[in-house]
């Protein structure tokens, strides 16, 4: 068995354990497909040698489960196999809203509404009597083509506001941002979240800094820089682009000795994507779920629900205001509960509450009806 690939089950499913074969750092290729039954023997063997550790095998997308059964039925391997995927399988838990505290003069949406710590609060405050669990707290907008802000500015703009919610204990709180030495300062003040569009690229600092510290971390894809990532986008297959780029991301989180439980996934919609590869991650975030960690959705007011019903004469993305996207954020919030999201990024809480909480109840199986008296 050979040290340093990829851990496969199923059709091009990936997984991480590294030290799924009970040897430091040893990583395997294994012939798993649908229906070789072989290929199952063969490996069986090796399988029940190895030392399976609690997430070794995160990553358990198209196992034909009839395979999967029969090897759980001869080996000790198997067993724990089956049951890593009964888990991935399951529903997932109610998802949780995080309501978004921009702190910034210039974002899409809300630029300049909550610039001063005051106002800021007294809004975060308000997202969580409306059912926010997360506050998302931001000093620098992320929108195509924003400036770049200072570590001294956003540190001026976020860092009173962060104490003061983590204080209240309305929710948890969440830093957003890019920058190691603004998370550092809005962890020791109260955060529980580094919420990370650059997923710890544009930072050599930040991974270090998530480890030593044990917070939650989400890792964001983003195609291209700030400045440039909506000029042109391009992919061959969106998804599996993306799913491999934090497939890699959540390896150097490992390297790093962030702990897997600490991670969230976002796919970066409208972050270097056409309105089709906006379209395309949505409809098969079960994939993105094949890595095996939960996903963090930001649909809200983004311009692709703008870019469905532009108007003719009018360019994509500019025919209505931000604010007044919110039918269409709904329908999005909707279809990502159904495709598994365990956070839902949100301007407009309570509505959004209430988008998910009607989304989930739909996609539960319905309950037994009670029998007749005979």
């Amino acid at each position: 068995m050979s040290q340093g690939a990829d851990l496969v089950f199923g059709r091009d499913a990936l997984a991480l354990g590294a030290r799924a074969c009970g040897t430091e750092g040893a990583r395997v290729r294994i012939a798993f497909q649908s229906g070789q039954r072989a290929a199952v023997a063969e490996c069986s063997a090796a399988w029940e040698s190895a030392q399976i550790e609690e997430h070794a095998w995160e990553s358990l997308l198209s196992i034909d489960l009839e395979d999967l059964e029969g090897l759980a039925r001869t080996t000790t391997v198997g067993a724990q196999l089956l049951a890593a995927h009964s888990a991935w399988a399951a529903p997932v838990p109610e998802p949780e809203i995080m309501g978004v505290v921009n702190v910034t003069p210039d974002s899409f949406s809300d630029g300049g509404l909550f610039l001063e710590p005051e106002q800021a609060i007294e809004h975060g405050l308000q997202l969580a009597a409306e059912g926010a669990a997360w506050l998302d707290v931001g000093g620098e907008s992320t929108r195509p083509g924003a400036p770049e802000v200072s570590v001294d500015e956003e540190l001026r703009r976020v860092l009173g506001v962060v104490e003061a919610l983590a204080n209240a204990q309305p929710a948890q709180v969440s830093i957003d941002t890019r920058k190691a030495e603004v998370a550092r300062a809005a962890l020791d003040r109260g955060a529980r979240m580094v919420n990370d569009v650059g997923a710890g690229l544009d930072d050599p600092e930040m991974l270090a800094l998530l480890a030593e510290r044990g917070a939650d971390y989400c890792l964001m894809h983003r195609q291209g820089s700030i400045g440039e990532m909506q000029e042109d986008p391009r992919y061959g297959d969106p998804v599996a682009e993306v799913t491999e780029f934090l497939r890699q991301r959540v390896a150097a989180c490992l390297a790093a000795g962030i702990k897997l439980e600490r991670l969230y996934l976002d796919p970066g919609i409208g972050f270097g994507k056409t309105l089709d590869h906006n379209l395309e991650l949505l409809r098969r975030l079960g994939e993105l779920r094949s890595l095996g960690l939960p996903l963090l959705l930001g649909v809200s007011r983004k311009s692709f629900i703008g870019d469905l019903r532009a108007a003719p004469q009018r360019p994509a993305g500019h025919n209505r205001p931000p604010s007044s996207r919110l039918g269409g954020t709904a329908a999005a919030i909707s279809f990502c509960v159904s495709g598994g999201a365990r956070v839902l990024r949100v301007h407009d809480v309570a509505v959004m509450a209430e988008a998910a909480s009607v989304a989930r109840a739909l996609k539960l199986p319905p309950a037994p009806r009670p029998k007749r008296p005979a």
